[in-house]
Order: C-alpha cells, then sequence, then structure tokens
C-alpha cells in the first residue's frame, strides 16, 4: 500500500473500522505525537481515560511517530496564515502533518475537506 502520513481524521476512522480507510489500516502509517493528543482527547472524550489509555498504547506500536522539525514548524504556520486567507479553517496540528508528509515523500491521510483540493493530499470520506 505504501507509506502515508494519517492526520488524526484518518487514525480515527481507522479504529471505527472505516472500510473506505481498511486499505491504509496494514500499510505503513507515520503521525507525530500532536496526533496521538489529538486522538487521546477523541478517545478519553467517547471512551474514558482507562479505554483511551490502553487503544493509544496499542496504536502508537502501529504507527511511525515522526518528530517535526523548527523549520517545518514555521512552514506549516505559513501554510495556516496562507489558507486562512483563502477562507480555509485548517488546525496548526494538520498543517505540521501535511509538511511532514510532504517532506518525507508521502501522501497526507485525510478525510478533512478543507485540504480536499490540496496537492499531495489522499482524500479518503
Amino acid at each position: 500500500m505504501g507509506k502515508f502520513f494519517a492526520d488524526t481524521y484518518a487514525l480515527i476512522e481507522i479504529l471505527r473500522g472505516n472500510p473506505n480507510y481498511s486499505k491504509y489500516a496494514d500499510g505503513e502509517l507515520y503521525s507525530t505525537e500532536f496526533n496521538l493528543l489529538e486522538l487521546s482527547y477523541a478517545l478519553t472524550r467517547d471512551f474514558g481515560p482507562e479505554t483511551a489509555e490502553n487503544i493509544l498504547n496499542i496504536v502508537r506500536t502501529t504507527l511511525v511517530i515522526v518528530s517535526p522539525t523548527m523549520k517545518q514548524y514555521v512552514k506549516a504556520s505559513e501554510i495556516r496564515l496562507r489558507e486562512r486567507d483563502k477562507g480555509k479553517k485548517l488546525s496548526l496540528i494538520d498543517c505540521l502533518g501535511y509538511v511532514v508528509a510532504k517532506e518525507l515523500g508521502m501522501k497526507f491521510l485525510t478525510g478533512d475537506r478543507e485540504f480536499k483540493s490540496m496537492n499531495n493530499v489522499e482524500f479518503v470520506k
């Protein structure tokens, strides 16, 4: 299947068993600690802290966790500012994932409609 950077949206859909994401679940997925934090919030909200921690421990072992650089932080900020001026509301964490994916030569896997028309995106609903 190849390598993909999974944003939090994609991670949630994989965990939910969305059939549109099933082919990505067995591939090599990359993400950041920031995405795990967002995932933690959703899991804690929906299932409580103990279950959230158990699921996070499993998810963490299946991902390649990337540590972004300061330059990537700045590039992500530039993208958010540029896209904001076009009327898009992108999160900084998603912008960072997008930058990391591009620099690592992989597609940014998401179902976030704000990224749908951007290049280097594997948009899946």
